[in-house]
């Protein structure tokens, strides 16, 4: 229970409270924006079984790899692209959590 609330807390409260937060002027299409950063979650339908919860994703999924995460943090540095970059980390820090608790089987 503790893994499956600390993993979408990350996923749905987390970009919640960072658009009310660092993005006051426009938390609410920062707020969607940063909670469509799920959509990283597509690559799922490239693996058999689509989804397995024992499974870690991160540099698993083609979305979900270590050269990606790296693009994810390069998009910070353009304003146009930051708040997807933001997304798209705050999704792989779930995803992170995700495999700690399964690395450390809780």
């Amino acid at each position: 229970m503790l893994r499956f609330l600390v993993h979408y807390g990350i996923h749905f409260i987390v970009p919640i409270l960072v658009a009310l937060f660092f993005f006051k002027e426009h938390r609410l299409k920062v707020a969607l924006i940063l909670l469509a950063g799920i959509v990283l979650d597509v690559d799922h339908l490239l693996a058999s079984p689509i989804f397995d919860a024992d499974r870690c994703s991160i540099n698993f999924h083609p979305l979900h790899t270590y050269w990606a995460i790296g693009m994810y943090c390069l998009m910070l540095f353009w304003k146009t692209t930051r708040i997807w970059g933001i997304a798209f980390l705050i999704h792989m820090v779930a995803d992170l959590a995700d495999c700690l608790f399964i690395r450390n089987n809780l």
